[in-house]
């Protein structure tokens, strides 16, 4: 991504008072904030000239590294494209080293803006007037997320990862259609690990940028050697397709507690709650995903096609 000067891109006095962004000539006044990571700030905006709203998502880079992995993000976004993948409409970035020990820039990206939030936040709500998904809602839902997932896989020359696939980053359009969002940790998904030292980068990688209670067991404590691959996004997928059916992830009360989210995973204790809306089928797809050993895991297609056959045999049974 080549440098764009700064007068592309700019904040018109503080955010706190005017609170518009300037993006290559484009100008967009912040509504409200979506949210606020790590590594990145999202707003809501709204075009001062159309009016239409989007999403503006703001990374702070504090080292060489960190913008890498931003201008990786824009790179990913140009060629993932596909309807389940939410779409970079305009980026730009500011570039500032005030001297190589103390190198900062900002990289923006303007986004699509849905309404309904997160599947997260749709699963809170449904969570407190217990209001859960049909089975057939679920099992559609989850399948235009492997679709997305499937294209990141399916990449060329060499497969990626999503790496932190979670329901905070599945928004859902006006239809409940689910649009992966988030690209920041997207990798290569095959990473052949050779010592000790390639296991404790991966290691940190993961930690910083996996959330948790759907992050897979080998990325947890990764082996000195040892091979890596796209089914650490399976295992997600299993945590997923747990939260469709029951609002929570297995491991989310886990961490809500305090516990060892490390020996909750590596376990894989999975506790189904008492609720025959969601049949053995459905059960037996999630547990599939859920395999401590990656090697025992499906590849997408697996997912998918396993995914068509429950729902063809619970409409056969309506």
């Amino acid at each position: 991504m080549d440098y764009i000067d700064w007068n592309l891109i700019s904040t018109i006095g503080c955010f706190c008072s005017k609170k518009i962004i300037t993006i290559n000539g484009k100008k967009y006044r912040i509504v409200d904030d979506l949210g606020e990571g790590g590594f990145s700030t999202v707003h809501l905006v709204e075009n001062t000239f159309t009016k239409k709203k989007y999403a503006i998502k703001k990374i702070m880079c504090h080292s060489l590294e960190d913008q890498q992995i931003a201008t990786k993000e824009v790179e990913y976004h140009s060629i993932l494209k596909h309807p389940n993948i939410i779409e970079c409409i305009d980026y730009a970035e500011k570039s500032s080293p005030d001297s190589p020990m103390n190198y900062t820039s900002e990289v923006y990206l303007v986004l699509p803006y849905y309404h309904r939030g997160t599947l997260a936040h749709e699963l809170e709500l449904r969570s407190k007037v217990n209001d859960p998904f049909s089975p057939l809602d679920v099992l559609n839902m989850f399948q235009y997320i492997c679709e997305g997932v499937k294209a990141f896989h399916d990449m060329k020359p060499e497969p990626l990862a999503h790496r932190d696939l979670k329901t905070a980053n599945i928004l859902l359009d006006n239809g409940y259609v689910p649009i992966i969002m988030d690209l920041g940790s997207v990798a290569p998904a095959r990473v052949k690990i050779c010592g000790a030292q390639e296991a404790q980068t991966l290691e940190d990688f993961a930690a910083e940028r996996c959330s948790m209670p759907y992050r897979a067991p080998e990325l947890f404590n990764v082996e000195n050697y040892c091979m890596i691959d796209e089914r650490t996004d399976i295992w997600s997928l299993g945590c997923i397709l747990y939260a469709l059916c029951y609002y929570k992830c297995p491991f989310d009360d886990v961490y809500e507690r305090g516990d060892s989210i490390a020996l909750a995973v590596i376990n894989a204790n999975i506790n189904f709650p008492e609720d025959e809306r969601y049949n053995e089928d459905i059960k037996n797809l999630i547990l599939s995903m859920l395999k401590t050993n990656p090697m025992e895991r499906p590849y997408i297609y697996s997912v998918i096609e396993h995914t068509h056959d429950v729902i063809k045999k619970l409409q056969n049974t309506v």
